[in-house]
């Protein structure tokens, strides 16, 4: 004879494996309203624009991976010099193949999967969580949302997220300019985890937000090009091209987003990849001690031009970057609205 005991989990269990029945029968014969009715929880509504973030930045990190390596080893080439040798894309990449194999174009994939898991998930989540307070306040006036209020809700984004991703975005850098010490000298960090435990161990846990004053400004910069001018454009190209389609607008807008992005925020890249790399020399001192240090001797040394080498590269780095993102984005939001 069974014990009240197992009859009270029988029917537990059978109340619920009816309830999953149910649910899943109603999912099958009205879809729409069961995704709806997930998708439209109050804390799935507040999550997704993070979730949506961070899945499209990850996806347009795995492409464009390559070019970012490029990317850095140009802004490190030539350090303290104002004239020598002036790499090109094609002969730094050379190098990379030669001294490897083709795949350490991928070194640092992992830290920058997981930059964007954490910085392009906060910075586009809080831009959109911003941008919809603005609109909704907006539509209460009456009027619409203004370019200054996009700009405002980009920059605010972008200086909160980058403060978070800035130990990942450290340890890309890390892993990215490894190659260029002495083999005798080098890290060889297996995995962004690696890196991020060694850096803690050897420097401190505050080595993990070096030339996070400069990321801060830089991603302010970025955000205020690529989701400013992308939300801006986007509108524009509504109201004064409505033959357009939805898909060619998005295009379009993520390309202008994508120039305004680099020709903001390379200075601060720069800077940021320069103190983001250094490391203590023999008198136990860094070569620079901090952003406007970094600016001045870049300035004094290498001339002012330095601060937009590669631009070429980081555009064709930020512009598919930013488009991919906000393509990517822009479809999620689509089938998740």
């Amino acid at each position: 004879m069974s014990s009240p005991t197992a009859n009270r989990v029988k029917d537990t269990a059978k109340s619920a494996a009816t309830k999953v029945e149910n649910a899943a029968t109603e999912a099958v014969n009205n879809p729409k309203k069961a995704k709806n009715d997930f998708l439209h929880q109050p804390i799935v509504r507040a999550a997704l624009p993070f979730v949506n973030g961070g899945l499209s930045g990850m996806i347009a990190t795995a492409c464009i991976q390559p070019i970012d390596m490029i990317k850095v080893r140009l802004q490190l080439a030539g350090e303290g010099v104002r004239t020598g040798p002036r790499p090109s894309p094609l002969t730094i990449t050379k190098d990379i193949i030669a001294q490897g194999k083709v795949l350490d174009l991928y070194t640092g994939l992992s830290a920058g999967l997981l930059r964007q898991a954490v910085y392009t998930t906060a910075r586009l989540g809080f831009f959109d969580t911003f941008q919809n307070i603005l609109t909704a306040r907006a539509e209460k006036r009456g009027t619409n949302i203004t370019f200054a209020e996009r700009a405002a809700a980009g920059l605010g984004a972008g200086g909160l997220a980058a403060m978070i991703g800035n130990p990942a975005d450290l340890a890309l850098i890390r892993m990215q300019s490894d190659g260029l010490k002495p083999k005798d000298k080098r890290a060889n960090y297996r995995s962004v985890f690696d890196a991020l435990k060694r850096i803690t161990a050897t420097e401190g846990i505050g080595a993990l937000w070096a030339g996070a004053y400069p990321t801060v400004i830089r991603a302010m910069a970025l955000n205020f090009g690529q989701l400013s001018f992308f939300a801006e454009s986007k509108a524009q190209l509504r109201k004064r091209a409505p033959s357009l389609s939805e898909s060619t607008r998005t295009f379009g807008a993520s390309a202008i987003a994508g120039f305004f992005a680099s020709f903001f925020s390379l200075p601060f890249d720069f800077i940021k990849t320069r103190l983001q790399k250094q490391s203590k020399g023999p008198d136990g001192k860094y070569p620079y001690s901090g952003l406007l240090d970094c600016a001045r001797k870049v300035i004094r040394d290498e001339g002012w031009l330095r601060f937009y080498r590669g631009f070429g590269t980081y555009y064709v780095r930020i512009a598919p970057h930013a488009m991919v993102t906000l393509i990517v984005a822009d479809y999620l939001k689509l089938i998740t609205a």
